[in-house]
């Protein structure tokens, strides 16, 4: 027995030792979903963003990607989105931002792991720098339905309460963030380095009050909406239990999957 876990240490800690030395990279055989990142450039009043995701999905794993490229007025980016997707145990989810313009189009950003060929997320492989950190910008109907219709998750849908000025800067701070880790990888973090961590270093802009570096519920995003809540971030006067029905669009996405109006539709 003795001999058996010194054994189970040891290979821990080669593992770990493996996770410290690595460095990430930009050229591993990626998933078909994440192999392509957005292209973005800035001028003073418009931003340019080439390849913007825009997947057709027949089920999780089988799905057509397409990309598209947009020229945005800055004073026509209008509304932000605050996005949570609950899954599994413990507090487990996925949080993420989108933008609304004035053309009524929306773009989601999200940050991931960047997922090698038949690679599955782990917490505790997100720990040992075992991914590379990805923002994904895709178009806003690829990211939901992804997680409403196909993995058939709660995704809750909430109005960031903020001028046009403020959702702008956060709107640049994320694209500027993508367009960073497309040239400078670096590791995902379970623990530091994670979707929720990563956006509320973006969405403390949009509020007067403190909003905390750290906070348990970023290890457990799915109550990630109370700390906006708490910091009035989130546009609306019902309690967070009443918002949290309120703004849940899942059924809505379900219904609303083949609209050319989606997300117009899922705001309804």
């Amino acid at each position: 027995m003795k001999l058996f876990f010194t054994l189970i240490f040891l290979l821990v800690f080669l593992y770990v030792i493996h996770g410290a030395l690595s460095i990430p990279r930009l050229d591993r055989n990626w998933t078909a979903d994440q192999k392509v990142l957005a292209d973005i450039s800035f001028n003073e009043e418009t931003v340019t963003i080439r390849n913007i995701r825009n997947i057709a999905y027949r089920s999780i794993d089988d799905y057509d990607v397409s990309f598209y490229d947009k020229t945005i007025k800055l004073d026509e980016i209008e509304s932000a989105w605050y996005l949570v997707e609950p899954f599994g145990r413990f507090g487990a989810a996925h949080t993420l931002a989108s933008f609304g313009f004035k053309d009524g189009s929306y773009i989601a950003v999200s940050a991931e792991i960047r997922k090698e060929a038949g690679e599955k997320f782990s917490p505790l492989k997100g720990i040992l720098r075992n991914y590379e950190l990805v923002y994904v910008v895709a178009d806003e109907s690829d990211v939901i339905k992804l997680r409403t219709n196909y993995r058939k998750d709660e995704v809750r849908l909430y109005p960031i309460k903020a001028d046009k000025e403020k959702i702008q800067s956060v709107f640049i701070d994320m694209l500027k963030r993508a367009q960073k880790l497309a040239m400078e990888p670096e590791f995902y973090n379970t623990i530091t380095n994670n979707c929720t961590t990563n956006l509320v270093q973006h969405v403390r802009k949009f509020s007067d009050k403190d909003i905390p570096w750290y906070d348990l519920r970023y290890l457990m995003p799915e109550h990630s909406d109370e700390v906006a809540y708490s910091a009035g971030i989130l546009n609306t006067d019902l309690s967070m239990n009443e918002a949290r029905q309120v703004f849940s669009i899942t059924i809505k996405a379900q219904h609303c999957s083949e609209r050319e109006d989606f997300s117009a539709c899922i705001r309804r």
